[in-house]
């Protein structure tokens, strides 16, 4: 049976489904009554993913069945550092007693806030042991306010840090503090934690099992608790435990803090693999990894000529640009992916072939995507829409935000019974052949001159220009659209030129400013207010220039 996530949102009962006699193969009739026959059985063909069941719905007990089968296979690697299964597993038990010493239990919060080391990984499974969800934080480049509010707003019980960042970790009245590195640098009792406490009761498929920070759409960060049934869903079912396996090195490249690296980390050791955690070199973590998860401002980093030993690849969190896709596909399996975080990492996978479309898939397992109107109905194979995901990915909702809740989450018409569908803001079409093309986000689309203008298409035509690694395009005024493009040795006119005669008139950039590198936030992805800040002052160290020069 396919997973099911939780009928409530943070105790918050759902709006009533709407009363509407099931369809066949139990997706709802009435909704599609505006579609003939052929689209109504497409909807339901391209729009939902395999049903399969999910070995494990507690992902940190697919871990611990390694640790059993495997225990001297080594687990993690870090600086030269390595752990093995059973030692690892011994001091995350270690750990997840002390944690319910200090009154943790099953469904509270424990922060995680670390940088990328073996200690980081031991807190993460401890926490899941003692039957709480982690919250992630990097601790080196998260601000302090940031740090506090965080802790604060999921109600972290314990924060988990290393003794050479405490200082950096806030002070809470009644929350403890504690640096797993000295813990693990104390010997491990002969004969002691060879298994877990146990929670104060039994964890279940709906319990949390990591809460992750959002960058919100106001500025404020919103908490996303995303359950042990959403994560396994993913993780241990193909495509998404991307061959994962005994004897495969996974690459441990991205910020905790982002929901990637919970694939990477969590995907590895519930798989049986060994996780390369990187220090700062990119390419030389991924070289001797089998496999590779990125976004594609990260990959595009990493020189894939090193990394001859890659046999997976995945990217997402951004759009992909083709070329980087059709350089990674040769000789791999290359997957674009595409999801965010309140549909559980990604919810839809495409195996990617040099020269073929490059479009995000399909539904992955126990999942499903509905391309809907503005009225919430489905659009016939071909039409725009907006994408809403339903099935095990829909994560358990916002901490502490109803009205956010209501505004994204929904009563699921198609699958009903009390299910939730999520409301992506993406825009995509069904091709005829069931793949989904992801068109930009449904606030991608600006008004330049009066004429609608999707972002995206411009920095598409950008990107197919010889040479172009990747380009990013904003709004700069009501008239003006500005592009970034790198490397630093394009062309700027030729890259305006291409626009021109690919797009109409309003879509060229009034400037292409070529950089060596796009700058990219500390999750890996471009940082789109950095090259706004940039192009402000481009723009008026230019009218000054022509002032000067007038």
């Amino acid at each position: 049976m396919p997973v099911r996530q939780s009928d409530t949102i943070h105790g918050a009962t759902p709006r009533p489904v709407s009363a509407l006699p099931a369809g066949p193969d139990g997706w709802r009739g009435p909704l599609l009554d505006h579609l003939p026959p052929r689209e109504r059985r497409l909807f339901h063909r391209f729009g939902r993913g395999p049903e399969v069941t999910v070995p494990d719905l507690r992902i940190h007990q697919a871990f611990e069945r390694w640790a059993a089968a495997t225990p001297d296979a080594v687990a993690a690697e870090h600086l030269g550092e390595t752990i093995g299964y059973r030692e690892l597993d011994r001091q995350a038990n270690r750990l997840a007693a002390r944690l319910a010493d200090l009154g943790v239990r099953a469904g509270d919060t424990v922060g995680v806030f670390a940088s990328r080391s073996l200690p980081m990984l031991v807190g993460i499974l401890a926490t899941l042991k003692a039957g709480a969800a982690y919250v992630p934080q990097d601790v080196r480049i998260t601000p302090h306010r940031q740090l506090r509010q965080v802790a604060t707003t999921a109600r972290c019980r314990v924060v988990l840090t290393t003794a050479g960042a405490l200082d950096a970790v806030p002070a809470l009245p009644g929350v403890t503090r504690l640096a797993v590195d000295e813990l693990m640098a104390q010997p491990l009792p002969p004969g002691r934690h060879l298994t877990a406490p146990g929670a104060d009761r039994p964890v279940t498929a709906d319990d949390g099992c990591y809460v992750l920070f959002t960058s919100g759409t106001t500025g404020t960060p919103n908490g996303v608790t995303v359950t042990h049934g959403n994560v396994a869903n993913l993780l241990l079912t193909a495509p998404g435990d991307l061959g994962i396996r005994p004897g495969r090195r996974v690459a441990q490249l991205l910020n905790v803090a982002f929901d990637m690296a919970a694939w990477e980390i969590l995907g590895c050791l519930a798989n049986g693999g060994t996780l390369l955690v990187r220090d700062r070199d990119l390419t030389a973590t991924a070289a001797r990894a089998d496999v590779v998860i990125a976004t594609p401002s990260v990959l595009g980093r990493i020189d894939p000529d090193r990394c001859a030993g890659v046999r997976t690849v995945a990217v997402a969190g951004e759009p992909c640009p083709r070329p980087l896709a059709d350089r990674w596909a040769a000789g791999r399996a290359f997957y674009n992916c595409c999801g965010p975080t309140e549909t559980t990492i990604v919810n839809t996978m495409h195996r990617h072939r040099p020269g073929g479309p490059l479009t995000i898939g399909r539904p992955t397992p126990n999942n499903t995507v509905y391309v809907l109107d503005a009225d919430g109905r489905p659009c016939r194979i071909g039409e725009v829409g907006e994408m809403w995901a339903g099935g095990g990915c829909v994560s358990a909702g916002y901490l502490d935000n109803d009205a956010l809740n209501a505004e994204r989450y929904a009563p699921d018409p198609f699958l009903g019974s009390g299910r939730l569908m999520f409301r992506t803001r993406d825009r995509g079409r069904w091709s005829a052949g069931g793949e989904l093309e992801h068109l930009g986000r449904t606030d991608d689309q600006v008004k330049v001159r009066g004429f609608r203008v999707e972002l995206d298409a411009v920095s598409t035509v950008l990107e197919a220009v010889p040479g172009c690694r990747a380009a990013v395009t904003l709004k700069l005024t009501d008239r003006d659209l500005v592009s970034f493009v790198a490397p630093a040795e394009l062309d700027p006119q030729r890259c305006r030129d291409a626009v021109a005669a690919a797009l109409a008139y309003y879509c060229v950039p009034a400037a292409v400013h070529p950089l060596p590198e796009l700058p990219m936030t500390g999750r890996g992805k471009v940082d789109r207010d950095a090259l706004r800040r940039l192009a402000l002052d481009l723009r008026w160290q230019w009218a000054h220039i022509e002032e000067a020069a007038a």
